[in-house]
């Protein structure tokens, strides 16, 4: 853009600043209540449409998330999680390593990164995250990590394929994006009148995202905090909008260039920013209380918690003292080659999803204490059916699956019960219970080598069957003692 238009758009944004005031004082109710009755109704249909939910599992679940994690998931596979393989080579990519001096562009690696982070640190990292949480609880922050972690794929398909496509004049200016590797990425494929169709529909869409997302969204944040803190533009969100609209202009107008100089200086700042304000958050929750200097907790573990404490301690080690032979005897007793503990490992995976996926279920209806003593109940029967195995792969795979099941299922129970033991210092009561836990599977991985190599696989059948069975006298006690844990 031209020396003289920009000077003209400039003045175009002050003529309406010094304008609307005028108009605000006649108005009978404020600009910001009329700005809102008339795009409410816009914004709510338009709401709908792109969030329309489907039942799945009971819960409401829009489309367009299933679509963009759906996606991810995908290509995070075919591309074989290149989102973890190539982070070294995002990080040199970015401080330049691969760069040809002489290649065309008009910015540097890391000022595009720096342009891209500008609309996601704020929007979606700060305000995003909020009300996230605010509106589906903590575990929304699971899943929103885990959705990010797959977007990490697609966000690299999405700069690969821009890279691929873009477009550059005779005077070196760049052009790119989805439109083009649309239109041309299809056109490819014999595709051509679909691509067209497709970017047209995403720049109308980007549009719609730029105005909404991009801009409302974002300065209706900055103004409400703004405003919460200085006690400014409270009833006039107008003019804190158009004074950023003009600062933001003069930066767009600039073009890319001016876009990546700005970016690569604010977008640093910002991110240290937000880092140094969730340390102080985390330190101070803003009414003098320091949680960092807090004195420790000095409640003492009963004697209940104890008990409870050590059977969860001594099942950890039945199931430990097992697991670190199981590919050994797999392998002697029945030619079963798990190449190292790999196969272990998968199959132990499986049984920690099937135990965390059911846990809840079980432990509701007939308590923690129940649910533990049965999960160490079918560990016994497992150790049973891998003692009788003998050379049957079929019957050494039953009592493998039985045994893990059961073993990561009175695990993940005992958990709770540990927790609960103490309600007023679950914490504690909790880092108590690991320090000891991980000093009984220490001793039962030890004790299951040994015993291994002197009786075989009946030896460690017997040692994770005698943790078991104590386990089981410790919760007939807890039963006793505190009937209240179920």
């Amino acid at each position: 853009m031209s020396p003289t238009m920009r000077k003209l758009t400039l003045l175009l944004f002050l003529l309406i600043f010094t304008a609307l005031p005028a108009f605000a004082e006649d108005a009978p109710v404020s600009i910001d209540t009329r700005l809102d009755s008339v795009l409410r109704p816009f914004a709510d249909n338009i709401s709908k449409v792109v969030f329309y939910s489907i039942p799945v599992a009971g819960q409401s679940i829009p489309i367009v998330l299933l679509l963009l994690a759906g996606t991810s998931l995908i290509l995070t596979f075919y591309f074989k999680f290149v989102n973890l393989r190539s982070i070294g080579t995002a990080f040199k990519t970015v401080a330049g390593k691969y760069t040809d001096k002489d290649a065309p562009g008009e910015i540097t690696h890391f000022q595009a990164l720096s342009a891209a982070l500008s609309a996601t640190v704020g929007l979606g990292n700060i305000a995003g995250v909020a009300i996230a949480i605010c509106a589906g609880g903590p575990g929304a922050a699971f899943w929103m990590i885990l959705v990010g972690f797959l977007g990490m794929t697609s966000k690299f398909c999405e700069c690969t394929l821009g890279v691929k496509y873009r477009k550059i004049d005779a005077l070196g200016k760049v052009s790119g994006g989805a439109m083009y590797y649309l239109s041309q990425g299809l056109k490819e494929r014999g595709m051509a009148p679909l691509g067209k169709v497709l970017a047209v529909f995403f720049a109308v869409m980007c549009v719609g995202g730029a105005l909404g997302a991009g801009n409302m969204f974002q300065v209706n944040q900055a103004q409400a905090q703004f405003s919460a803190v200085t006690g400014l533009f409270v009833d006039q969100g107008w003019i804190f909008g158009l004074i950023v609209s003009v600062l933001v202009g003069a930066v767009i107008i600039g073009g890319i260039r001016s876009i990546a100089r700005v970016t690569s200086t604010l977008v640093p700042l910002m991110c240290g920013i937000y880092i140094a304000a969730a340390l102080v958050a985390t330190i101070d929750d803003g009414e003098g209380n320091r949680r960092a200097v807090r004195p420790r907790d000095k409640t003492p573990i009963t004697t209940d918690a104890w008990f409870i404490i050590a059977a969860a301690a001594i099942v950890a080690m039945a199931g430990l003292s097992m697991i670190v032979v199981v590919g050994t005897w797999l392998d002697d007793a029945l030619g079963v080659s798990t190449g190292g503990v790999g196969l272990v490992a998968m199959a132990f995976g499986a049984a920690e999803l099937i135990a965390s996926m059911s846990s809840s279920a079980f432990a509701d209806r007939l308590g923690k204490r129940r649910s533990m003593q049965f999960s160490v109940s079918g560990a016994l029967v497992g150790l049973f059916v891998i003692s009788i195995t003998g050379s049957s792969l079929l019957v050494g795979t039953i009592g493998l699956f039985v045994f893990f099941v059961s073993f990561e299922y009175s695990i993940v129970t005992s958990f709770s019960l540990v927790s609960e033991s103490m309600p007023e210092s679950r914490g504690r009561a909790l880092g108590v219970g690991n320090a000891i836990s991980t000093g009984a599977r220490g001793t039962g991985v030890a004790l299951a080598g040994v015993l291994y190599e002197t009786f075989g696989i009946h030896g460690s059948v017997v040692l994770s069957a005698t943790a078991a069975g104590v386990t089981l006298v410790l919760l007939s006690i807890i039963a006793h003692r505190r009937p209240d844990l179920g």
